[in-house]
């Protein structure tokens, strides 16, 4: 919905009026459409989310016209309008479209000719009058006037929304979630926006509230505050909370006595909207679906613990003829690496950089297939995926792609691969198990077939997930998975000053950083200013001409952290304008946070299982990934939207969706998990010990393939070397496995 002050603010906007002759498409969960609307006689093709729509509304529309590179020009709309048909003809072809259950052509053609263009509000207002019409009885009628009340109750809806600045898609799910009753329930309890199927957030619902002068100490405030507490702590990658911390964290955000809190998280407990289990001795607090990921996928190794696959028959002769075959004389490690996975058939492998995890993964593959298995490979990300096949030979997958991703009615992801339709393998192998988190690994375990073997592949010493979660941690931690940790770096391996100092630092020890004929450089710099300066250059001129690198495709900067001189947002900002500097002839899009120009390397900051991608081959699909990177190569102005290609796929991006794009010159450690680049560069300079401690330095070096440069102080490294601070997780996958 739309009001004047917004559309006298966006002077460069658009205005189209018309009726819809055609629904092309609508995705009933989002309320994201493709229309055909008549305009002045003319048949005009627009796009946006809306809350409903029928063949027969008219319209009045707010945006741009902008061209998609499969489907042609389009408008475009921000904003729209919505009216009831007004005229006999629209009003005919609304009703008989379908949109009103129990009326066809005929019944619709008998009640325009007798109301005319008033059909609709005697249907709404004097349903008894439908009785005079032929073939409809008073219960018919009262059943009629019950759907176009619905349907006039939506607009209501969407109207009274508006001045909350609630947006179209939002309000979808408000009117999914509440229907015609949805403005009382608001006004009686705003924080039913924040529901797990609306997702307002806290702070906007909680200014909802205030101009109703709810009180602070509302229950209804209260629940709703500590499940944002215990959501947003998830974000951070905690699965559960103390009980205790969360009481004390609660009544300081609403400014609440402890007991309060308290009080209204036992109620939670007690009606299940929280679940709380007791893990060493302390108790903590859960979302029902942490809690179900986590004791769900525990369970589930248990069971495969419990009736493991049977041996493969001549395991150990296989081995030694595969040994013959390639040449290869195994270390021991990597054999009883091998032998675990042909006789118990769960595993996890894992090791540094150096240590022969690819050879022994590529021969357990290879004796799983001689076998007669079923092998399918999978990783947590896209670049991973390829990375995996391109080192196997074989076909891998994302997890998502794997599991056969779509989304549910609430926008959520689910999996039609599952405990009802399982994946079609004897064995199943996961890379770069570091980086999945709980509610992906109860995915995986819940599609895993009974009697399926299920390697797992990771590096301890990396950081956990960006999700949920401290899956690999866990599994170790336990003591229940059998794992093999490689830990002898090969002779050829050796060679590389990456692979040994990565290993020095996994070991507290300082790294060389004198030498200046390997792989590995220390650049000495004393101030932010020269550090930055350094980095930009580096990408920009000396990597580029000395070693032929190309400053988009092979070389990356890494940060600890995203603020300060030297964080993630101002290295963009500096490398941006060195590497593609403002150009008249250079379309930009201005948006809050970064200025995107055509040419510019970017990266999804968030999954998005609904952008449509097409590849140059014509293929389609869907689904863009948190940590995939591309580049920009188209923009419109007007609808400020653009075309962002990855790889081999183009996905077109409206101005919403753009929220979840950041450039990419400059990426956090954390973002760059399952990536590797030719050439990293990271700077070294003073900053909080919460961000620089050794597994997230060591997760920076072994994402380098050919080169690594740090640009800083040498006691800077020290420190972080020495900061052997894990990241402090909060999960109950360990205490679950343990409690067999």
């Amino acid at each position: 919905m739309i009001n004047s002050g917004e559309i006298m603010e966006e002077r460069q906007l658009l205005e189209l009026k018309g009726s819809v002759e055609e629904i092309i498409y609508r995705n009933e969960n989002n309320g994201y459409s493709v229309l055909n609307v008549l305009c002045d006689g003319i048949n005009t093709t627009a796009v946006g989310n809306m809350s409903d729509v029928s063949v027969g509304d008219e319209l009045r529309l707010v945006g741009n016209w902008k061209n998609h590179p499969s489907y042609g020009e389009q408008f475009s709309f921000e904003y729209y309008e919505q009216f009831m048909p007004s005229t006999g003809e629209s009003v005919l072809k609304y009703l008989s479209s379908g949109t009103i259950k129990g009326i066809g052509r005929a019944t619709a053609k008998r009640l325009v000719d007798a109301f005319g263009e008033n059909t609709l509000e005697v249907m709404r207002d004097e349903p008894m009058r439908l009785v005079e019409i032929k073939g409809i009885s008073e219960a018919k009628a009262m059943a009629l006037s019950e759907e176009v009340r619905k349907s006039f109750g939506m607009r209501e809806v969407m109207v009274y929304l508006e001045k909350f600045k609630i947006s179209a898609r939002e309000a979808v799910r408000v009117w999914k979630a509440l229907g015609t009753g949805a403005v009382a329930l608001i006004e009686e309890n705003p924080y039913i926006l924040c529901s797990n199927n609306i997702d307002i957030p806290f702070d906007r619902a909680d200014m909802i509230a205030a101009s109703f002068d709810k009180p602070e100490d509302d229950a209804f405030r209260i629940r709703a505050g500590i499940y944002y507490i215990i959501s947003y702590n998830c974000g951070n990658g905690h699965t559960c909370l103390p009980r205790e911390k969360l009481i004390k964290v609660c009544a300081d955000y609403l400014k609440l006595p402890n007991e309060l809190i308290e009080d209204i998280l036992a109620q939670m407990l007690i009606d299940g909207t929280l679940i709380c289990d007791t893990i060493d001795n302390r108790e903590f607090v859960f979302i029902p679906e942490m809690y179900r990921s986590e004791t769900y996928a525990a369970d589930r190794l248990l069971m495969l613990l419990k009736f493991p696959p049977q041996s493969i028959p001549g395991g150990r002769l296989a081995l030694e003829a595969f040994e013959k075959q390639q040449g290869i004389s195994y270390a021991t490690l990597q054999r009883q690496a091998i032998t675990e996975a042909l006789s118990n058939g769960l595993l996890i492998l894992t090791g540094g950089p150096g240590t022969g995890k690819t050879t022994t993964l590529n021969a357990i593959i290879s004796l799983f297939m001689q076998s007669g298995l079923k092998v399918l490979l999978a990783a947590p990300t896209g670049r991973a995926a390829q990375r995996m096949s391109q080192v196997t030979g074989q076909d891998a997958k994302t997890i998502h792609r794997l599991l056969e991703v779509e989304w549910d009615k609430n926008d959520r992801p689910v999996f039609k691969r599952n405990d009802r339709n399982l994946l079609d393998c004897d064995a199943l192998i996961i890379d770069e198990l570091s980086m999945v988190d709980v509610s992906l690994f109860e995915g995986v375990m819940r599609a895993l077939p009974p009697g399926c073997r299920l390697i797992m592949v990771g590096d301890s010493d990396q950081l956990p997930s960006v999700g949920a979660g401290n899956v690999l941690g866990d599994l170790i931690a336990s003591g229940k998975i059998p794992v093999v940790q490689l830990t002898e770096i090969f002779r050829q391996s050796m060679k590389s000053l990456i692979v040994t100092n990565a290993h020095k630092i996994v070991h507290g020890e300082m790294p060389e950083i004198r030498r200046t004929d390997s792989d590995f450089f220390f650049m000495t710099c004393d101030s932010r200013e020269r550090i930055s300066s350094v980095i930009v250059e580096l990408c920009s001129v000396r990597l580029p001409k000395t070693y032929g690198f190309s400053s988009f495709e092979n070389i990356q900067v890494l940060c600890p952290g995203r603020k300060g001189a030297l964080g993630v947002t101002e290295l963009n900002k500096a490398l941006q304008s060195a590497l593609n500097p403002q150009d008249k002839s250079k379309p930009q899009l201005v948006l809050p946070n970064y200025t995107f120009r055509v040419g510019d390397k970017v990266m999804q900051t968030k999954n998005n299982y609904e952008l449509l991608w097409i590849k140059s081959d014509g293929s389609e699909g869907a689904g863009v990934y948190n940590g995939d990177i591309g580049i920009v190569e188209h923009i419109d102005k007007l609808s400020k939207s653009a075309i962002i290609r990855y790889d081999d796929r183009r996905v077109v991006y409206d101005t919403e969706s753009l929220q979840n794009v950041e450039l990419a010159y400059a990426t956090t450690v954390h973002k760059s998990q399952g990536n590797e680049f030719d050439a990293v560069i990271m700077p070294m300079y003073y900053g909080s010990p919460r961000l620089y401690y050794r597994n997230l330095l060591y997760t920076a070096v072994t994402r380098a393939k050919k080169m690594l440069i740090l640009v800083g102080n040498a006691p800077t490294l020290r420190k972080m070397v020495e900061n052997n601070k894990k990241t402090l997780r909060y999960s109950g996958l360990r205490a679950f496995l343990e409690r067999e």
